[in-house]
């Protein structure tokens, strides 16, 4: 057990994704209660379901990288689990399994519907692990691999948000869109954040975008993308009542990202580096709390 525990530790942590998937998928169930509207609220069933689920779902993405990446990591980053011999790909392939058996018995209680958005998110997933079957095309294209990539997110969430509406009985509640096309410009957020290093930080091998890119284009990419997640949000606050308050704490956000970003584009210390991909993560905490799960908790009773 101690070699699974260091493998989540450096690879998956969950002290650092746990609070994120839980406002993630919180945030969708309660979404889409708030749009059912006449004061409904998510059951404490559907909060564990879409909790678990997401888990397992990011859990998964994971280990698919392990597997598409297996080559590049044994040839430039030989201190990663699976190349120094931690875990096997076997035995991820296994533990993938396992996830996957999990979630499906979480599903099935709430419904079929619920089991069918699933196999939509496992259908996708599976393509992502082949590269949709074209790895060089998509490899000499970032911005579309990242785009293709990250139509996972809004999936997930797709999912999450199913926990409610399908539990309750009725269709999917109309607003859901622009609650979804905000995780997804979310995810590209994220995923840019992430890829944002100081030239000393750079490794032989790992495409990041501040190396494909440069400082300037790469920030202002991740500045872009918060911008369009920030309209997206805003149209779905618009729906549940909650415009204001999105606005100004996404928007107050947004300026510190300019602050922190153009500082970087700037000096472009190591630290700031690592600081963009934390503000990243304090932005998808801030979206998904202020989307559903703030204005479930300050709407009446």
């Amino acid at each position: 057990m101690n070699r699974w525990w260091i493998y989540q530790r450096e690879r998956f942590p969950l002290a650092a994704h746990g609070p994120l998937i839980a406002a993630f998928s919180a945030s969708a169930v309660s979404y889409s209660a708030l749009l059912r509207g006449d004061g409904a609220r998510p059951a404490a069933a559907s909060l564990a379901v879409a909790f678990g689920v997401s888990l397992g779902s990011f859990a998964l993405l994971r280990i698919a990288d392990e597997f598409k990446d297996a080559e590049e990591d044994a040839r430039y980053r030989p201190y990663r689990p699976v190349p120094r011999g931690l875990v096997t790909l076997r035995e991820l392939g296994r533990l993938g399994g396992a996830i996957a058996v999990v979630q499906l018995a979480l599903a099935l209680p709430i419904g079929w519907p619920l089991v069918g958005l699933l196999a939509v998110t496992w259908t996708y997933f599976a393509l992502m692990s082949v590269e949709f079957f074209a790895r060089t095309w998509l490899k000499a294209r970032p911005v579309v691999y990242l785009f293709s990539h990250m139509m996972i997110m809004p999936l997930i969430d797709w999912f999450a948000t199913g926990c409610d509406w399908v539990r309750a009985g009725g269709g999917m509640p109309e607003g859901l869109f622009w609650f979804l096309a905000a995780s997804f410009c979310n995810g590209v957020v994220l995923e840019i954040g992430r890829k944002i290093r100081a030239p000393e930080q750079e490794e032989k091998g790992v495409e990041t975008y501040t190396f494909l890119w440069g400082r300037p284009v790469a920030v202002g990419s991740w500045l872009a993308a918060q911008a369009a997640t920030l309209g997206c949000a805003l149209e779905a606050a618009g729906r549940i009542g909650f415009l204001v308050p999105v606005a100004a704490v996404l928007g107050l956000l947004w300026l510190g990202a300019h602050a922190l970003g153009w500082t970087f584009v700037r000096t472009a210390r190591g630290r700031l580096g690592k600081a963009i991909e934390a503000y990243s993560g304090g932005w998808t905490l801030a979206l998904y709390l202020m989307l559903g799960v703030v204005p479930l908790l300050l709407r009446p009773r």
